[in-house]
């Protein structure tokens, strides 16, 4: 981030910002440092519009990407591109592009060089050009496609029928698929190594198996298992590599662990507990000190810094109603959090 956090220097800003884009409301709120005395955490509560100020929206479970001057927002079935306007002052209301392809809803999606990927809940992987009308689509499992990552001319996926694959996007073998992993469990999350020489895989840990594992992608056998001793259920949702040894997870258990793979796979190096018990359905790091989650219930995102063990800032985004937040992305300047029918922004330039 563009600043760098303190735990007792931050206050709240008010709601500064609101669109309305088709199917979902945008909240734009201001989040500024402060030189005036601080008393432990402050919370910013979004207002939520009168009744009538809004069309009725679809309940959705969104995933989105950052590229430059847009951001990619997926609603059903669907993936939208809206364009950020000049200085950082809101969205285009209408999409600048629309991706579709699925059959069900997008559950999620990974923009990599130029290209899309999504894995969608009628068993299929799609992959969109994005400067191009060029597309393909084929068929991956047998259930939702609930997690998919990019890089290198490789998708992997994950699903519902407790399997992971790996896709080859190489001219010529276009879909091909070149492993089958047999997770035994449903596979909530998965990301490739930087290096590109493997991949992890958060599994929802209805078994004795351990819901984080690593897996080599030239060849689909198992590496390694991280951490010993998850409860029955302490699914992982959502994993992040901040570099090729570091990785981020976090799920059904409510913590945030922050492993590193050349110190330990048995016990991660450190780890950061929700407050409320909530689970945690999405993390996301600036690759430095700071942290992002994103909990189960009325839309709370909280911030975290590496150096404390408590977290720094929180922010109930949909009280009085409640909502997960179903991802987070940063930018240089702007936090984006999406919620089932809302898309969150928190400012940290604003004065």
């Amino acid at each position: 981030m563009a600043k760098q956090i303190n735990k007792h220097n931050y206050k709240a800003g008010r709601l500064v910002l609101k669109v309305e884009l088709k199917g979902l409301t945008l909240y734009w709120s201001s989040w500024h440092s402060s030189e005036g005395k601080g008393e432990g955490i402050s919370e910013l509560e979004a207002r939520t519009l009168p009744e009538g100020d809004s069309p009725e929206m679809e309940i959705l479970m969104p995933w989105m990407e950052l590229d430059g001057e847009y951001l990619y927002l997926s609603q059903a079935e669907n993936i939208q591109a809206y364009q950020l306007c000049a200085e950082g002052t809101g969205l285009q209301r209408h999409p600048q592009a629309i991706f579709s392809g699925h059959q069900e809803d997008v559950c999620r999606f990974v923009l990599v060089n130029s290209h899309i990927v999504s894995g969608g809940g009628d068993g299929s992987i799609v992959l969109h050009k994005l400067h191009g009308s060029c597309s393909v689509k084929f068929s991956a499992h047998e259930q939702e496609v609930n997690c998919v990552d990019f890089q290198g001319g490789l998708i992997v996926s994950g699903s519902r029928d407790r399997t992971a694959k790996v896709w080859s996007l190489s001219a010529g073998r276009v879909g091909q698929c070149l492993h089958t992993v047999q997770t035994e469990d449903r596979v909530w999350s998965i990301a490739i190594s930087p290096l590109l020489s493997s991949f992890v895989t958060g599994t929802a840990c209805c078994g004795h198996i351990s819901p984080l594992r690593i897996w080599d992608l030239e060849s689909g056998q198992l590496l390694t298992c991280l951490g010993t001793d998850f409860h029955r259920g302490a699914g992982v949702l959502d994993v992040f590599y901040e570099t090729p040894s570091l990785l981020l997870s976090c799920g059904y258990d409510t913590y945030i662990r922050y492993w590193d793979i050349r110190t330990s796979t048995r016990k991660c190096v450190q780890e950061w507990e929700e407050p409320h018990d909530s689970a945690l359905y999405c993390i996301r790091s600036d690759k430095n000190h700071m942290i992002a989650s994103g909990s189960s219930y009325y839309g709370v995102v909280r911030l975290w810094d590496k150096r404390q063990t408590r977290c720094l800032q929180s922010f109930h985004l949909s009280s009085p109603t409640s909502s997960p937040v179903y991802c987070l992305r940063f930018s240089t300047t702007h936090l984006y959090a999406a919620l089932a029918s809302a898309l969150h922004v928190l400012d940290f330039t604003a004065s």
